[in-house]
């Protein structure tokens, strides 16, 4: 592939391919050679890059083929915004939480079913049962909306939960807080997100707790709490059912806004609404507060992982364990470049401020945090955001990315997967795994993704990001 006319490869971490055929711009992706492209995913990138002349279209290391665009992938626009390039599970994102344990102060099996026993694992579960008006106050104000529902489920318990709550927030992209519109989601999300607050999900969602094992940049470390041979825990959840109702909805809309308007789009799974049409502020709204539910999600199954620690410890320990910050992938915001603005989707891909874009966080000294998991059995990274990620929009990749699918991982319909039980097994030796669903746990096999330390050496190399910590697997809950 690397062979063709069109793709040139620019330094080790990078190739374009050139505009050709229907394509109104180029396309930039941040890979090596250690790491192969689907060619479904490439057809697709060349795909985004066909609908709009000002936009800029790149791809991150663990890019594989999505709905419509690759996961893995940006399309920054300042004339269209596409539910199809945010995805289906809005605002699917990751939160990472230090601890002041190392692995011998605890008793992961105690831990880890603890938190089991408060966070319902896999797909249509549900937890806190929610009023309709409390379920509007989540969607229009996010973090806000859930401070004032938390007296109804007692989850703060204490001022010193309030007072975590507090540092909770500002460790969070935006705040935890868009400004959504819960009139603007369809009937069929508020029935879902009324029940499933505080669920971890199916697929590729998961509460790890890691141990940190190397130690790259020691400054920015100390500054985010982060220390050799901690206990950390990692969770990545998104938007739940809510979330996929929305983004379901509003892709059925925007084929109508295109056919209305006579525009085929470059694929039948890539739709989008021009910018000042009513439909595309609808959607905006409702992505928002879809994306609020999820901040929220996530922030209410801390509070259980929290729990969790206090109960085997048997004191509270909220102030203890905080969050190191949550990162939103699988949307598009509007943000200024070149002082222009532009609408930059990333899905599957995750925003990586530098320092200067921080100002008035508490990162605005070390940039801010990226969190960029491998897979089940293997390591997890945090990272920073640096200057150098301009060029990308400030964008990085998410995760490892799949090599196979899921189907191909775990098989189908009585035919076997390409992993085996044993070759699954051997890849979680040492592991502990407590997962909602064993039929479908090797879908989310590690040999199903690509090399996380492949990937991260392309972020790095790119100079996208800067390496902080890196931290093993020590219990995994999965759906």
């Amino acid at each position: 592939m690397m062979n063709s006319i069109n793709m040139d490869r620019i330094d080790k971490y990078t190739v374009v391919i050139h505009s050709f055929g229907a394509m109104k711009v180029p396309v930039t992706i941040y890979i090596s050679d250690k790491i192969k492209i689907e060619e479904e995913a490439v057809k697709q990138l060349r795909d985004a890059a066909c609908i709009d002349p000002d936009s800029f279209v790149f791809a991150t290391p663990d890019i594989h083929t999505g709905y419509g665009v690759p996961i893995g992938s940006i399309l920054a626009s300042p004339n269209i915004i596409s539910p199809s390039a945010v995805g289906y599970d809005i605002n699917c994102g990751m939160r990472l939480l230090s601890t002041p344990f190392l692995l011998k102060d605890i008793d992961i099996k105690k831990i880890a079913g603890a938190a089991a026993d408060l966070i319902p694992l896999g797909e249509g579960k549900k937890n806190l049962e929610l009023t309709e008006t409390e379920l509007h106050l989540i969607l229009n104000s996010g973090f806000s909306g859930l401070e004032a529902i938390l007296p109804h489920f007692n989850l703060a318990e204490s001022s010193a939960g309030y007072d975590t709550l507090i540092d909770d927030r500002q460790r969070i992209e935006d705040n935890g807080c868009l400004n959504g519109n819960a009139d603007t989601l369809p009937l069929k999300a508020i029935e879902k997100g009324l029940s499933q607050m505080g669920t971890l999900g199916g697929g590729n969602h998961f509460i790890e707790i890691q141990e940190v094992i190397e130690i790259f940049n020691k400054k920015i470390a100390e500054d985010l709490g982060i220390f050799k041979n901690q206990v950390t825990i990692m969770l990545h959840s998104g938007s739940r059912g809510l979330g996929y109702e929305t983004a379901g909805y509003y892709i059925k809309l925007a084929a109508k806004h295109l056919a209305s308007r006579g525009v085929t789009p470059p694929n039948k799974q890539l739709l989008y609404f021009y910018k000042d049409s009513k439909e595309a502020k609808q959607y905006i709204m409702a992505m928002n507060g879809a994306a609020n539910y999820a901040f929220a999600n996530r922030e209410v199954m801390t509070m259980f992982v929290r729990k969790a620690f206090g109960k085997i410890f048997s004191r509270n320990l909220n102030s203890q364990i905080k969050t190191v910050y949550d990162v939103t992938h699988n949307m598009a915001k509007e943000e200024i470049y070149s002082g222009k603005p532009y609408f930059v989707h990333r899905k599957g891909a995750t925003r990586a401020f530098d320092a200067e874009r921080m100002e008035g966080t508490p990162f605005k000294k070390t940039g801010q945090p990226v969190l960029i998991p491998g897979s089940m059995g293997t390591a997890s990274y945090l990272l920073a955001g640096t200057e150098g990620a301009e060029k990308s929009f400030y964008s990085v990749n998410h995760g490892a990315g799949r090599v196979m699918s899921r189907k191909q991982a775990a098989g189908k319909k009585g035919k076997p997967g390409l992993i085996t039980d044993k070759e699954f097994k051997n890849a979680m030796q040492g592991i502990l795994l407590i997962c909602g669903n064993k039929s479908r746990i090797k879908e989310e096999a590690p040999q199903a993704y690509k090399d996380i330390d492949a990937v991260i050496e392309t972020v790095t190399g790119a100079g996208l990001a800067i390496p902080v910590a890196k931290m093993r697997p020590i219990a995994v809950l999965k759906g």
